[in-house]
């Protein structure tokens, strides 16, 4: 077979695919038969990690015999930190954590796996992380709050640090959801998101945009990676856009902020969603129904701005030639929403996440080979690309979230999250809008270096237990958090996802981001309504969960007309202006900000009858 002799061909790769076998098996095995001792567990999955990363991801700067030496060197002390850890484990459960010191060998092999798991993190997530954590690591040491016996305590002698929750999250479930993702993407259920979006939104006003943001929106319930999802649907959707007369900078950030939404759209969430129902304390159906009602806020506000954009610029739908039959899209592929079915179904039975995933990832297998129209797809080549690409995309969430526990692990016993919290409570002066104001803008700074799991923990450790003090749910705080984390990839001026779609449209960077942020605004004061509507994320009775949803829906639906310069006809600039506060005053729960919305809106549209055509017309773009 063509796939295997070239993966065979080299010798990193031929070492790799048996340690990539290795941890699909451990990790189904986990699943049928329970979870090993924490350190067995965790430092398996750990290990093997380590050292498929040695392998498949190279220093450039090491390069050659020098470079083969040193990766091996890695992968020996990978083996004997973790293998101390498993041979020991009931010998570091007796000893008192914390209060006895270290024996030279444990610091040794806690300071070595510290180094590798930094190093790692470097090699497949960038150096901004590592950086982060060397910066925490050197501020507990050389300002007296941590020895540093008691840093390989907190990282390699305990369940916590390296080995906390979020690496805990990582192994128990998050890769089986990556795998079952990549896998559900290579046998097609990509392409029948894409042409089913096609389907339903081509022939509209600003076809091709409505089609990147639908599709984008059930791409991301299998991806869960912003990058990963404008790779494969703004491939398609970019040029569609571009074709029909949207500017590169328009077309690219449609696809970057669509894409980026995916990872707050349920049931499959991005990777930060499993962690944070883990550092809630509750199942991850609870994350997923309190992030339903904001992720449709945010794909209808696209939506509409798509739609607002298109009428003001007059752009057309498809021509009929390139739209898909939708019932023939339903019938030949229709069955591939299946394996997605099967998880949900999994999670409101009752199941965990991990037996919702694995079956989700066997039911791929037989769903492919229900028809004919499909059944062409299921080669050996292509579920062995699924499974590979899984785990390596798997590996990388491994070191994010090992790298992000050493932080954490830094913060708990430092003390510093209690300052940081304190300071946050300081600088608002007990003001809620201020404190999050503050949390936002530093969860936007903490995720332009970072990926969105651990931009994620660190507010979680920094900033959330402020906006609890000051009285914001416990979930509506973690969801907050979360939101800015993801954001940061389309926020200047590292802005990763529009980097990514820029790759695609050609369109320059400010460009992009100037039309991503007026594009994405919505998405920046959605967490805002939640937090003041606590009824949007299911807190409340049914009647005022749906009534705060549909002034929520107003909301931004006059946010889209006021910054995109359209509604029911063009809008001059006082028009907008209107509607922009209106949406605005409609954030706050109660009669009042909805009675003051919805004059204001009242108020544009007069405003906008006896506005002059000349104003109207040219209003900026």
């Amino acid at each position: 077979m063509y796939w295997l002799r070239n993966q065979l061909a080299g010798r990193r790769e031929a070492l790799a695919l048996p340690l990539m076998a290795a941890m699909i098996c451990f990790h189904i095995y986990v699943v049928a038969a329970g979870a090993p001792q924490p350190f067995t567990f965790r430092g398996t999955h750990l290990g093997l990690a380590l050292l498929i990363v040695f392998l498949l991801f190279p220093d450039a700067r090491t390069k050659g015999r020098f470079g083969a030496r040193l990766d091996a060197a890695y992968g020996v002390l990978t083996a004997a930190a973790i293998g101390y850890l498993i041979v020991n484990e009931e010998l570091l459960y007796s000893r008192f954590q914390f209060v006895d010191e270290p024996e030279i060998v444990q610091k040794w092999l806690g300071w070595g796996l510290i180094f590798l798991v930094l190093e790692g993190c470097r090699r497949t997530l960038g150096a901004a992380l590592p950086l982060t954590a060397i910066g925490f690591i050197a501020f507990a040491l050389f300002t007296g709050q941590l020895t540093p016996g008691y840093v390989v305590d907190v990282n390699f002698l305990t369940t916590e640090g390296i080995f906390g929750i979020p690496l805990n999250v990582s192994a128990t479930f998050l890769f089986l959801f990556v795998l079952f993702g990549a896998l559900a993407e290579r046998l097609g259920t990509g392409r029948f998101f894409i042409e089913f979006a096609t389907a339903i939104a081509g022939r509209s006003t600003g076809g091709p945009a409505k089609v990147a943001s639908l599709s984008s929106a059930l791409f991301g319930s299998i991806s869960g990676s912003a990058v990963a999802n404008i790779m494969t649907t703004g491939t398609y959707t970019i040029p569609l856009m571009k074709r029909l007369g949207y500017s590169r900078a328009f077309a690219g950030s449609v696809e970057a902020v669509a894409s980026t939404g995916g990872q707050i759209m349920p049931p499959v969430m991005g990777a930060a969603a499993f962690v944070m129902a883990e550092m809630m304390g509750v199942s991850y159906l609870d994350v997923m129904m309190i992030a339903l009602i904001p992720a449709l806020l945010f794909f209808t506000a696209v939506f509409l701005a798509i739609h607002f954009e298109a009428k003001r610029k007059g752009l057309k739908g498809l021509p009929e030639d390139q739209i898909p039959d939708g019932r023939a899209v339903l019938r030949d592929r229709g069955h591939q929403i299946l394996p997605l079915l099967v998880i949900v179904s999994c999670l409101f039975s009752g199941y965990s996440p991990a037996y919702a995933a694995l079956f989700g990832i066997l039911s791929i297998l037989p769903v492919t080979l229900m028809r004919r129209s499909t059944r062409a797809e299921f080669r050996l080549e292509q579920i062995l690309e699924g499974l590979q690409n899984g785990v390596r995309n798997a590996v990388q969430v491994a070191m994010a979230c090992a790298c992000a526990g050493i932080v954490v692990g830094i913060i708990v016993h430092s003390g510093l999250g209690l300052e940081f919290s304190s300071m946050v409570r300081s600088l608002s002066q007990n003001s809620l809008l201020l404190a999050l104001l503050l949390t936002a803008a530093a969860g936007i700074v903490i995720g332009m270096g970072l990926p969105t799991t651990p931009a994620y923990i660190l507010q979680t450790a920094l900033l959330v237990p402020a906006l609890v003090k000051l009285g914001t749910p416990l979930e509506a705080a973690h969801l907050f958090a979360l939101y800015f984390a993801i954001l940061s990839a389309i926020t200047p001026p590292v802005a990763i996802g529009l980097f990514a779609a820029n790759a695609i449209s050609g369109a320059r960077l400010w460009d992009a981001s100037a039309a991503a942020m007026k594009l994405g605004l919505t998405g920046y004061v959605v967490p805002f309504m939640f937090v003041y509507s606590p009824a949007l994320i299911m807190q409340g009775s049914w009647s005022e969960i749906l009534f705060a949803a549909a002034t929520a829906l107003i909301g931004v639906t006059f946010m889209a007309a006021g910054l995109h310069g359209y509604l029911l006809s063009r809008l001059s600039m006082l028009s907008r202006a209107l509607l922009v506060c209106a949406s605005f005053a409609l954030i706050d729960q109660g009669l009042v900000g909805d009675a003051l919305g919805l004059g204001l809106a009242a108020l544009a549209q007069i405003a906008n009858r006896f506005a002059s055509p000349h104003e109207t017309v040219t209003a900026p773009r």
